[in-house]
Formats: structure tokens, sequence, C-alpha cells
């Protein structure tokens, strides 16, 4: 009986751990704009266009990476997901999303208006 009861434990558990951990990558809201799971601040990119290939390659890249959603992300609303290298890029109302490397901490927004072609994701 014991038995019984610690393995159906373990796979609630393991069920719960991986209902939590599939959205984990969702973008979300938060003081005004998106973030990424992380709490990290969300971009989009002017140069790039709805239904193309991201614009930022090479050390733009490196920069600006891509926020990637995972296989088991669903997208909903305005949130959608765009073919990329790696998998699946999230996108915001068409436009590509990306994170900036020189934010270190959640909330920064270092990459705001960047050479008036990087902005924060607003809803």
């Amino acid at each position: 009986m014991k038995k019984h009861i610690l393995m159906g434990l373990t796979a609630a558990g393991a069920l719960a751990c991986l209902a939590s951990s599939a959205n984990a990558a969702a973008p979300k809201e938060s003081n005004g704009m998106f973030v990424d799971e992380n709490g990290m601040t969300l971009y989009t990119f002017d140069k790039d266009t709805k239904g193309s290939p991201s614009a930022c390659t090479g050390g733009c890249a490196q920069a600006w990476p891509a926020a990637m959603a995972t296989d088991s992300d669903q997208p909903g609303g305005k949130w959608t997901t765009e073919s990329a290298d790696n998998g699946k890029q999230w996108a915001y109302d068409g436009k590509r999303v990306y994170r900036f490397s020189k934010d270190t901490k959640p909330g920064d927004k270092n990459g705001d208006n960047f050479r008036n072609v990087w902005h924060v994701v607003k809803p």
C-alpha cells in the first residue's frame, strides 16, 4: 500500500513539474512590457519584416539573442512563433522577439530605442 501511494505521489509530482515547465519560456507581461521566463526584457527589431527570416544575424545575433520557444510552448493571442535556425522564435504581432545581452538583471531596458531600431515589446 505504501509503495502504491509513493508511486502515485511521484507520478503526480512529475506531472505537476511537466505542466509548470510546459510554458516556462512563454513571454509574460510585467510592469507594462513583456519579459521572458527570467524577467528579462524582450525587444523587437524594426529591420525584421513579417514572415521573413530574422534580419539580425552574425554579431547582431550575439548582442541580441532570439527569444526561443520550446516545442511545448503554446502561442496565443498576438503571440506566435516563427521558424528559426535552432527551432522556433517567439514573435509578437508578427515581429520576432529578442533579448539584449547588455541587460544584466530583470527589468533592465538598456536596449530600448537602441539606434532607433530596437524597441521594448509592450502590450
